[in-house]
């Protein structure tokens, strides 16, 4: 509608549309720690997509997983599992945790919403597996040599390398999203830890943290982003797993929430008006 106010200035408003019917959400799973001597951390789950359908008056429930610690005592347990992230009725679930270097059973990683990395052994573990839709299975480690490199945990974008006799395996990769209208990578695996000192740790990615060399403990994942932790180098402990995230968005045409808790974090562009959560809450429109 236009107003004329004495003549002098002509104004156009456009009133906001109601509450929305339906929005765009990334729901982000905590990712889990890195092995001790072990496997690098997988990502925590990653589910995204528009069009879900959101009613009025009802207050929704959001979680943010928390990432998983990192191992630390050789013959353990592996790094500890990452916790769901939830956006309603949306569940990411956690990345598992790195396997430990001759943890039961036997260095295995821990499956998850993306796997954990095999541990550093003198044969063959495994990774875990993902969930399907949500992140990939964990690499498995090398076998009979001297640098024993353990696996990368999967990440949302990819399985983890394998780790061989002189390389750790690095980290699956993550997926990069543009909800908050920057683009940003979410969900990498952590890179596998290496027994030896001549050859070469393996990489996180997209906020998975960097497997340690021999006398390297594995590095904690970026918060926030999902990211597994880094798997430790010879008796070294692994690195922490991230913290996940669940962030929503819809047109700014549109009313804001009637009411939020867990305070968001609540931005704007490309014509969205967007709010995302590090901490646990809920939000009704």
């Amino acid at each position: 509608m236009s107003a004329n106010l004495g003549g002098f200035i002509s104004a156009t408003f456009n009133p906001l549309s109601g509450a929305p019917t339906t929005v765009e959400y990334l729901v982000v799973a905590g990712g889990g720690g890195g092995g001790y001597l072990g496997g690098g951390g997988g990502a925590g789950g990653l589910l995204t997509a528009a069009g879900f359908a959101v009613a009025t008056g009802s207050a929704l429930t959001i979680t943010v997983g928390a990432g998983g610690a990192g191992a630390t005592t050789s013959n353990g347990s592996p790094g500890v599992s990452g916790s769901n992230s939830v956006f309603s009725s949306i569940t990411s679930t956690g990345g598992g945790g790195g396997g430990t270097n001759d943890n039961p059973p036997n260095g295995t990683g821990v499956n998850g919403g993306s796997g954990g990395g095999g541990a550093s052994s003198g044969s063959v573990r495994a990774g875990g597996t993902g969930v399907s839709g949500q992140g990939y299975a964990g690499g498995s480690s090398g076998g009979a040599a001297s640098n024993y490199g353990s696996g990368g945990g999967g990440g949302a974008g990819s399985i983890g390398v394998n780790g061989t006799g002189s390389t750790a395996g690095g980290g699956g990769t993550g997926i990069c999203s543009s909800i908050t209208g920057q683009r940003v990578f979410y969900a990498g695996g952590g890179g596998g830890g290496l027994q030896g000192s001549g050859g070469v740790a393996g990489l996180g990615v997209a906020g998975g943290g960097d497997g340690g060399l021999t006398d390297q403990a594995g590095t904690n994942a970026i918060a926030n982003t999902g990211g597994g932790g880094g798997g430790g180098g010879n008796n070294r402990a692994g690195g922490a797993g991230a913290s996940g995230i669940v962030i929503i968005r819809y047109p700014a045409t549109q009313s804001a929430p009637t009411a939020t808790t867990g305070s968001p974090q609540i931005s704007y562009a490309d014509g969205y008006q967007i709010y995302t959560w590090t901490s646990s809450g809920t939000v009704t429109f």
